[in-house]
């Protein structure tokens, strides 16, 4: 199986996702000098003929290690639906997210992590897991703060605590002859997922060091970012950041300038360390949203939701790296070639890191394709 092969790898991925819907013409498909071009300016990054915004100017000193899809027509243009689709690779059905497809065939059995955790500042109740079951849900981490309850009740002590356990387990077989074994599998989860978290617990102990800090920034999203590179290095499957506050309907430009701000050095420096550290090559960078912003500025300074023609950024493991895949025509109106959508991207993503997402599930008696059979992986993106 799929699994069994995969597990072996070590590969793993970071997803920065800004929420909202960042601009493509404020970021990674800069129109300046055109009628919604907007005021700043396109420069040159570390690809030659490669330009993308000057609001990310750290950025594109590293975009040798990252590539550029420009031509996605998700052809969406709701928050919910956007992000739904990016993240499960279909525009409808219950199936599961990104993360948890990483953690159910990347993930080992020995991993001392959660296999899809997300650090966020809001926290949505999704289904991320679908039919994977509850073991390969999302874990959400409200910011740098650690889980709750990760230490033992004061009157118990470790061995105690294993006797429990036991008798837990004692409990569960009658239980487990009189219900489905899915059930009791996503009931086991729960205990697996905080028995791991209880022993790895010191990864949450203590601040970032006042280097890293000066590096990344103080702000929460560099914190963010520093816990994702800690979380990585710590044997993570899939961990996902987000940064929120890119529904720019107003002051488009202002807010572009200080959202972006803030995104730019922390990510450069989590990029720059994941390569100094010999990671880059087995993980997998994407930076998502769930769909990107008008050309046509409208009479509040801002741009709407905008599905038709927009841009993601991929890199690392099994991506071709300095590429640009696709384009808008001048004004950014619409995709004038290479034209993909977010099924292609969700091939994309998994065949990167090894997985033929034409083959179905590891799901006893169901037949389910892997990604969606009416797309398929962007061939001259991978490596």
């Amino acid at each position: 199986m799929q699994a069994d092969r995969l597990r072996q790898s070590g590969k793993r991925i970071l997803q920065i996702f800004l929420q909202g819907g960042v601009s493509q013409l404020e970021s990674w498909d800069p129109k300046p000098g055109t009628r919604y071009g907007g005021p700043f300016r396109a420069i040159p990054t570390s690809v030659p003929g490669m330009h993308i915004s000057e609001l990310l100017p750290h950025t594109a000193r590293r975009m040798h290690h990252l590539s550029i899809v420009r031509s996605i027509n998700s052809k969406i243009n709701d928050h919910r639906q956007g992000m739904l689709y990016m993240e499960r690779g279909r525009p409808a059905g219950d199936f599961p997210y990104l993360g948890s497809v990483a953690s159910k065939y990347l993930a080992g059995p020995e991993a001392t992590l959660p296999g899809y955790i997300h650090i966020t500042t809001r926290g949505l109740n999704d289904q991320t897991a679908a039919f994977l079951g509850a073991q390969h849900a999302e874990l959400t981490l409200r910011g740098v703060q650690p889980p709750d309850n990760l230490q033992l009740p004061g009157q118990l002590d470790p061995e105690l605590d294993a006797q429990r356990e036991s008798l837990r387990r004692q409990f569960d077989e009658p239980f487990a002859r009189r219900r489905s074994n899915a059930e009791l599998a996503n009931y086991d989860a729960a205990f697996k997922q905080a028995e791991l978290l209880m022993a790895r617990k010191k990864i949450f102990a203590g601040e970032a060091s006042p280097r890293d800090l000066e590096r990344y920034g103080t702000h929460d999203f560099a914190k963010y970012c520093l816990l994702a590179r800690t979380l990585l290095e710590n044997g993570a499957t899939c961990v996902k950041v987000t940064h929120h506050g890119y529904d720019s309907h107003a002051e488009n430009f202002n807010f572009h300038l200080e959202q972006l701000e803030e995104f730019d050095k922390p990510f450069s420096m989590l990029l720059d360390d994941l390569h100094d550290r010999g990671m880059l090559d087995s993980t997998l960078v994407l930076i998502c949203s769930e769909f990107g912003r008008t050309p046509k500025i409208n009479t509040k300074y801002g741009r709407d939701h905008w599905g038709t023609a927009w841009s993601t950024v991929l890199g690392g493991c099994g991506v071709q790296p300095g590429a640009i895949i696709g384009a808008t025509n001048a004004e950014g109106t619409e995709v004038a070639d290479r034209e993909v959508d977010s099924g292609h991207l969700f091939h994309t993503y998994l065949r990167a890191v090894g997985l033929d997402t034409y083959a179905e599930h590891d799901l006893p008696g169901r037949s389910i394709p892997i990604g969606d059979p009416a797309a398929e992986e962007i061939g001259e993106l991978l490596s």
